[in-house]
């Protein structure tokens, strides 16, 4: 059909496996994470909240996660935002954005497909090393 656009999505089996990727890096890391997949529509595909994990840092995650679908990681939307004082003062005020470190985008063959956001460590580093471990997952893929 003329008017349909075939795109790719992430299944449930990757965004579970890379849920367990990144908790499996975050036991190894000694800290507590909840870690959130969702797909390219904003829509909660896979989450996990580590025993320990601070309750807040739940939203967190899966706000990482939403502002990566914009398609750059969360800290390089902060780079972005934060040499305009407008942007830095007016998009932390829109709903389900965070513009700070954790929140990658997934992307399969070049192409969005999710994003993933991870949070409840106590560095900013420590939720990105998780997020990395579960993007290894995806073969040729660099973020």
């Amino acid at each position: 059909m003329a008017n349909v656009v075939k795109k790719y999505g992430i299944s449930s089996e990757l965004a579970q496996k890379m849920v367990n990727a990144a908790v499996a890096k975050a036991r190894e890391l000694g800290v507590a994470e909840n870690v959130a997949i969702l797909d390219d529509g904003g829509n909660l595909k896979a989450f996990s909240r580590m025993d320990g994990a601070p309750i807040p840092t739940i939203e967190m995650a899966q706000n990482k996660a939403y502002t990566a679908l914009l398609g750059v990681s969360t800290q390089d939307f902060f780079n972005f935002i934060q040499g305009d004082p407008s942007l830095l003062a007016g998009i932390p005020t829109i709903a389900r954005i965070a513009a700070w470190g954790g929140g990658f985008p997934i992307k399969v063959n070049g192409e969005l497909v999710g994003a993933i956001g991870v949070s409840g460590a106590p560095t900013v580093q420590n939720d990105v090393d998780c997020v990395r471990a579960a993007l290894a997952l995806i073969p040729g893929e660099t973020q």
